[in-house]
């Protein structure tokens, strides 16, 4: 290991640190609850770019030299903001549909059904689309070296072709979602609001390690 690496894990441990020791925890609570979607932008963007960094340094051995990082930020923590009116969307849609009806009279196991069911509406209606669309930004950004100037002249056919929808099919979607996202998601569903973008910015790191070695 090199000294970026024990940079990046101390980051790492200091944000999750800082979310969920006692003396801090209650500032991240409020914050959240107080900012939404400020706090969206701000938990995507540093921990799904921080993914976006370890899967560069898995797959080319550094950090840094993606000259679209920073817009990729951006882009992250206006999904995050997304995330923040999607989650209570689904959450609170299907107890609407359900009417809060009692799956199971065990409290834990309709609390998990609601989470399962909950995840499932979410990872079958919602994510593919925005899997696409991050797929997009992401070909626009590497089609103009990470500069908005450039991004002008590309056009959007290019980014299609450039786009490996095999691999975004085969795989991202038709294995990711019920593998991996619906399991993880239905986890996400169980903890309070105030966590769950956390969580699924937590979740983008792992999968994004799990996708850089299956490309390896």
């Amino acid at each position: 290991m090199k000294i970026k690496d024990f940079i990046w894990i101390g980051i790492f441990i200091g944000i999750s640190l800082f979310v969920f020791l006692p003396t801090t925890n209650p500032v991240f609570v409020k914050l959240t609850q107080n900012y939404p979607y400020m706090m969206g932008f701000i938990k995507t963007m540093i921990l799904a770019s921080m993914g976006e960094l370890l899967v560069r340094r898995i797959k080319t051995g550094s950090y840094f030299g993606d000259p679209g990082f920073y817009l990729k930020a951006i882009i992250w923590g206006l999904l995050g903001m997304a995330f923040v009116f999607v989650f209570p969307l689904f959450d609170g849609g299907i107890k609407s549909v359900l009417h809060n009806q009692v799956i199971f009279e065990v409290d834990f196991l309709n609390r998990l059904s609601y989470a399962f069911i909950v995840s499932l509406a979410m990872n079958l209606i919602f994510a593919p689309t925005f899997m696409m669309l991050h797929r997009m930004t992401d070909t626009y950004i590497m089609l103009s070296s990470g500069s908005l100037k450039n991004m002008r002249h590309v056009r959007f056919d290019q980014v299609i072709e450039a786009i490996d929808f095999k691999f975004l099919f085969s795989f991202v979607i038709l294995k990711t979602i019920p593998l991996f996202w619906i399991p993880a998601h239905t986890l996400t569903f169980m903890l309070p609001s105030a966590y769950r973008v956390l969580l699924a910015s937590y979740l983008s790191i792992a999968l994004g390690m799990l996708l850089s070695i299956k490309r390896k």
